[in-house]
């Protein structure tokens, strides 16, 4: 495509709707490489019919169903407002409990000691407050983008990119569970490869993770992608390197 066609072509995709955490608009057109750990796994390894659980950041609700838990025994907190009402609307009606935090602390108007497991994937928390509405001998298990998600990407597209989360990477949030008296069950850490097979789809991408690609749009952006084109041409694909690390730890009985 010539850059014209490009960009009409791309303004297209940044301006397509997203709602909930649900990417499957790209299915197909990207590929992310296989974690070493697996988070489903690792969740029901502990997860009981009869546990207390809370989904930390649910998004849509979208993994928290696969787990098939029942209903009754589910809560979840969202703290994103377009996800909050569709939680409100889709998951409240099944008899889960929705939360939303107080402020922007991540507190949480819970009692103490009321989940037998805590599940947290790519949403921040307060370690504290974790450990204060587990029961005891509870189990916290978080899976997080790290500080240098997609950072080569973000850098190419504004070479004045600044990490905007430093201190999520896996030795400094082990360290803040154990001064928050959590023992570590596991731990691990990794960069997977993520490609991408066509131009749209980083469009779309980079339009949503905006934590990532600060002030992004397509048509500040057109000659970069037409360098991108170029590479896609020659290799099939776009990479990127995603961070991720995940942890599981146990409160004190």
């Amino acid at each position: 495509m010539n850059k014209e066609e490009l960009l009409i072509y791309l303004e297209s995709e940044e301006e397509k709707t997203f709602k909930g955490w649900d990417f499957s608009y790209l299915d197909g057109r990207w590929e992310s490489e296989n974690l070493p750990w697996d988070y489903t796994k690792i969740v029901k390894q502990y997860l009981k019919k009869e546990s207390k659980l809370l989904d930390m950041g649910t998004g849509g609700g979208e993994f928290l169903l696969t787990l098939n838990h029942p209903y009754e025994n589910t809560s979840i907190t969202e703290g994103y407002l377009p996800n909050y009402l569709i939680c409100e609307n889709k998951l409240k009606s099944l008899g889960i409990k929705v939360y939303n935090y107080v402020g922007d602390e991540k507190l949480l108007l819970i009692n103490d000691n009321t989940f037998d497991i805590v599940i947290n994937r790519h949403e921040s928390y307060d370690e504290a407050e974790v450990y204060r509405i587990l029961k005891p001998g509870g189990m916290f298990i978080t899976q997080q983008v790290g500080a240098y998600n997609n950072k080569y990407l973000a850098t190419f597209f504004d070479e004045t990119h600044i990490d905007q989360f430093p201190e999520l990477t896996l030795d400094k949030s082990v360290k803040r569970l154990i001064d928050n008296k959590f023992t570590i069950i596991y731990s691990n850490e990794y960069f997977p490869t993520l490609k991408f097979y066509d131009l749209g789809a980083i469009a779309y991408f980079a339009k949503i993770i905006t934590w990532e690609f600060l002030n992004f749009s397509v048509k500040d952006n057109i000659d970069k992608f037409l360098i991108l084109q170029d590479e896609l041409s020659s290799i099939g694909y776009i990479s990127s390197k995603e961070h991720r690390f995940i942890v599981v730890a146990r409160k004190g009985e």
